[in-house]
């Protein structure tokens, strides 16, 4: 017997030809892109409509954009069905996104110095950076990514941004002219009001809570349920089967 003709045709090579898209696989890539657009509308926003200190000055602002990043990465990846970014990054993102929020939310709402605005484009710009990314992405962590993925050893690499920011923002402060109004964009890290010691400290504290922040979330990550996986499993079992796979 000959072989069929189909038989006879070249396959596509890996990588060539994406995957038909599954239902799943279109919800998972349409939210991730939404997510993907709200981290990047914050920064937009912010920059369009000015602010002081400029707008890249904000650890908000420049976590935004990488969470923004990181989100367009994720979504090109579920609509190529390619594996998903590596824990080490996508847990670096869901850290800066929960430290933006949560910042916001329990310490810089408390400072008189930081008025929150409470119309407009701004608002909208506020709204986005520290509310509906940080819940996006946090959605993301826990409804469509597998569990027991975060490991402590990933911890360091994900506080390099926070450090990095740390040394950014001291080393801008200090080449700008003492009483400079945009001279430190958080009242926490003023070297005006704190001396270096005094904003070490603090910055050293932050620290700590945010490697607490980032063991609870590893700690968490191998508490919680395979929520992707049932979605996953049961999406499979009610499919109806495949043409040619009834005989």
């Amino acid at each position: 017997m000959t072989a069929s003709r189909t038989a006879l045709l070249p396959r596509p090579r890996a990588g060539e030809v994406p995957p038909p898209l599954t239902g799943t696989r279109r919800w998972v890539t349409a939210l991730r892109t939404l997510a993907c657009g709200a981290a990047a509308a914050g920064p937009a926003i912010t920059l369009a409509t000015g602010s002081t200190p400029p707008p890249l000055a904000h650890f908000t602002v420049l976590a935004n954009l990488l969470v923004a990043v990181a989100f367009g990465c994720s979504a090109v990846r579920s609509w190529r069905g390619a594996p998903p970014l590596p824990p080490r990054l996508t847990g670096g993102a869901l850290l800066l996104a929960a430290i933006t929020g949560l910042m916001h939310h329990l310490v810089l709402s408390n400072y008189a110095e930081t008025p929150a605005p409470t119309s407009g484009w701004p608002l909208a710009a506020t709204v986005l950076l520290h509310t509906v990314t940080p819940s996006a992405v946090a959605a993301d962590w826990l409804l469509l990514t597998a569990p027991r993925t975060l490991r402590p050893a990933h911890i360091p690499l994900w506080l390099t941004a926070p450090a990095a920011y740390l040394a950014l923002t001291l080393t801008r402060g200090a080449l700008l002219a003492p009483g400079s109004p945009d001279r430190y964009p958080y009242p926490f890290l003023d070297v005006d009001t704190y001396g270096y010691a005094g904003t070490l400290t603090q910055a050293l504290a932050l620290g700590l809570l945010f490697t607490a922040l980032a063991t609870l979330i590893t700690a968490a990550d191998h508490l919680r349920p395979d929520v992707a996986g049932r979605i996953e499993h049961r999406r499979n079992r009610i499919s109806p089967p495949a043409a040619g796979g009834l005989k």
